[in-house]
Parts: structure tokens; C-alpha cells; sequence
């Protein structure tokens, strides 16, 4: 398991739980709007936090800290991803996991292993644009859709969410998304912020009115959306 940074505090990442979260390198996808795109081309070199430095500083975060999320980049692409996640168990920590729901079988595997408290799942976009938009014109969304159905069955806690990308991103758009995950638990619409480090250029956000038109326009097929982000 790779560490290609460490954010030593957050109460954002992980619902209800004051958590640190871990970022792992390398991606499937190529997500015009990633905010880490440093993680996920394999021509950016970063520089990669050994493991015994954050298990040293995890040991020092017992009892203060409730959880550890995971995320990328891809963590599921990560050899050595379930022994890394079994050692933060045996330290008492609650773990998180953020994914893109390409690997469906690893998911599951995690999950039945007792090492996942909660999931949450990027949906990029509508389902008949979601090749063109990661990236990868032959991808088979059947494995996005295993993942969806697996979490839809409630197996462990989980939240669906969308980056919202005023280029990208139409209603049509977010009205399919919400139709594909009805009687999800969570659905977030997650105002995009040009992190700096962003895969394509030129791209924006929506602002906070127009998300709530978003919102308002999904609440009849998921009553739980909510905005996230602004």
C-alpha cells in the first residue's frame, strides 16, 4: 500500500467521525475535473510517506481520533490494500473508504472482511456519458452498476455523490444519476473548486443557487439529496 499523503485532521471526510485521511496514487480514470491530479497521472512523481511514519503517528492519534479514510486516486487499485486496512483495524480506528466503484469484487471482499464502516461512491456522471467522461472510451459500466447494486442492498453505510461541473453537468444529467440510485440513503451534489492541481483547465462550478435548483429538481426520485461544498 502506497501513502501519497496524509491529512492529519479532518471532520469533513468521514460523517460524524473526526477521522485523518490517507491518499493512495494512481487512478483508472481520467476524470476531466479530479482535484488530485497529482495522484492520479503517473508522470507526476510524489513524493510517498512511508508506512511506519503513519502508523507512528496513528499510534499517537489512539483515543483522539475516530477514523481513518482512504482515499485517491483509486484505493482499490492498491496491492497490499487489505492488510494496510486490517492493521488500522487492530488499532481500534473506524475506516472509511471513497471509491469510483470499478472493482466491485475488491469492494465486496473488504466489506466482508470486516473492514469497512462506510463507503462512499463517486457517480461521475449520467450513465450514457460516462465513458467519454472518464476518460476511457471502451469502459464497461457493468462494473459501476455491481457497485451500485451491492451498496443500494444496504450492506454496510454509504453515500453516492457528484462533482457538479457547470461544463460538464446538465440536469438531464443529475436526473438520470438520481434515477439509476432511487431509494439510495445519501446522495450529495458536490459543488466543484478548482483545487490547483486539476486535471483539465477552464473548468467551473455552479453556484449555490443554481445547486439548489439541482437539488429541488432531484428531491421527487431521492427526498436525501443535499448540496455539499458551498
Amino acid at each position: 500500500m502506497r501513502i501519497a499523503g496524509l491529512q492529519k485532521l479532518t471532520l469533513l471526510d468521514y460523517p460524524g467521525k473526526m477521522a485523518c485521511t490517507v491518499f493512495a496514487p494512481g487512478c483508472n480514470f481520467r476524470c476531466p475535473f479530479c482535484h488530485n491530479a497529482s495522484l492520479v497521472l503517473p508522470e507526476r512523481a510524489v513524493d510517498e510517506i512511508p508506512q511506519s511514519e503513519f502508523f507512528a503517528f496513528l499510534e499517537k492519534r489512539v483515543g483522539i481520533l475516530d477514523g481513518v479514510c482512504i482515499t485517491g486516486g483509486e484505493p482499490l487499485l492498491q496491492p497490499g490494500l487489505t492488510d494496510f486496512l486490517r492493521r488500522i483495524r487492530a488499532m481500534g480506528f473506524q475506516i472509511k473508504l471513497d471509491t469510483n466503484g470499478a472493482f466491485p469484487d475488491r469492494l465486496r471482499a473488504l466489506a466482508e472482511a470486516g473492514l469497512l464502516e462506510y463507503v462512499a461512491m463517486d457517480l461521475i456522471i449520467s450513465p450514457a456519458r460516462y465513458a467519454e467522461t472518464v476518460g476511457l472510451p471502451a469502459f464497461d459500466l457493468s462494473f459501476v452498476r455491481e457497485s451500485v447494486d451491492w451498496l443500494l442492498e444496504g450492506h454496510l453505510p454509504y453515500e453516492f455523490r457528484t462533482t457538479v461541473v457547470r461544463q460538464l453537468h446538465t440536469a438531464e444529467d443529475l436526473l438520470a444519476i438520481a434515477d439509476w440510485i432511487r431509494g439510495a440513503e445519501r446522495y450529495f451534489l458536490q459543488a466543484f473548486v478548482d483545487s490547483g492541481d486539476v486535471l483539465s483547465s477552464n473548468l467551473s462550478g455552479y453556484d449555490k443557487q443554481e445547486m439548489e435548483v439541482f437539488a429541488d429538481l432531484i428531491r421527487p426520485i431521492l427526498p436525501q439529496v443535499e448540496v455539499r461544498g458551498l
